[in-house]
């Protein structure tokens, strides 16, 4: 009987086309489809819990696939690593009940937006932060942040020309605080010359769902804020218009990052007998 396989995954998107496999460049869908199919000796389509962007870092990312091969789901994610590019790595495999999907069992996803408030940019930290040398107000954003939390109409912080159903979604969570070093990889690795440089600002968001580039761009406005260039009930304003050239700019894509995402645990059990 097939298995449903819930992979996790970090990658570093600088030298990426995203997620979803494109017809030029590389992408982790194709890349981790090629190698679940070498082990299972047929194709094999891989769902993942979210289409990040060229760019687009994930500390966590969630994939789910079926597979009939019996090989021990530790040796799975050891295969899979040793196919994988570098910037791609597998940090779990688990063997879940047959009714998980990544994409849609998903109740709550977690992204965080980082920005160095500094002078200069560390070398070792320009793929993974914002650089704005000029000084942002930090209790404004947060204020700015506090009007994204609960269910509205996002339109105004949707990527021009996107398409969707509708462009309402409720977060459950938007903050902004000082971070740390550390936090720029997700606490993987201290990066060299950014303490005591500035200072690490993240932008957190957690929510049942996202627009395309939403994040970026709710960033982009918050730092208009943070300039005084806008009051913080600005963001309110920009919400209410549902007009996208009322907001910020997009912030870089390099800053983003997929930090984890949560599903119900009763879809999480391992089957009878799993290996």
């Amino acid at each position: 009987m097939p298995r449903t396989l819930k992979i996790v995954l970090a990658y570093d998107g600088t030298d990426l086309v995203g997620w979803q496999r494109q017809p030029a460049g590389v992408s982790v869908q194709a890349r981790l489809e090629d190698a679940l199919s070498a082990i299972e000796g047929r194709p094999v389509t891989v769902v993942g819990a979210g289409r990040t962007d060229a760019g687009v870092h994930a500390l966590g990312q969630v994939a789910s696939s079926r597979l009939d091969h019996p090989l021990p789901v530790a040796q799975i994610a050891a295969a899979l690593n040793a196919m994988l590019p570098g910037d791609i790595r597998v940090l779990d495999v688990a063997e879940v009940d047959g009714a998980f999907h990544a994409r849609y069992s998903a109740r709550l996803k977690t992204y965080r937006y980082l920005l160095l408030n500094s002078v200069v940019v560390s070398p070792f930290a320009r793929r993974y932060v914002w650089h704005m040398p000029q000084r942002l107000d930090l209790a404004a954003m947060a204020a700015g942040a506090g009007h994204l939390e609960g269910e509205h109409d996002f339109a105004a912080l949707r990527a021009a020309g996107s398409a969707t159903k509708t462009t309402v979604r409720r977060l459950t969570a938007a903050t902004v605080r000082e971070a740390t070093s550390a936090e720029v990889v997700g606490g993987c690795l201290a990066l060299p010359g950014v303490e005591g440089a500035g200072r690490i600002i993240a932008f957190e968001f957690s929510g049942t769902g996202f627009l395309r580039h939403m994040v970026r761009n709710a960033v982009g406005t918050l730092v208009e804020i943070g300039l005084g260039k806008r009051d913080p009930d600005w963001m309110a304003d920009v919400l209410a218009s549902g007009d996208r050239a009322r907001a910020g700019p997009t912030a870089p894509a390099c800053g983003l990052f997929l930090v984890g995402v949560d599903y119900p645990p009763a879809l999480l059990a391992p089957p009878e007998g799993s290996l």
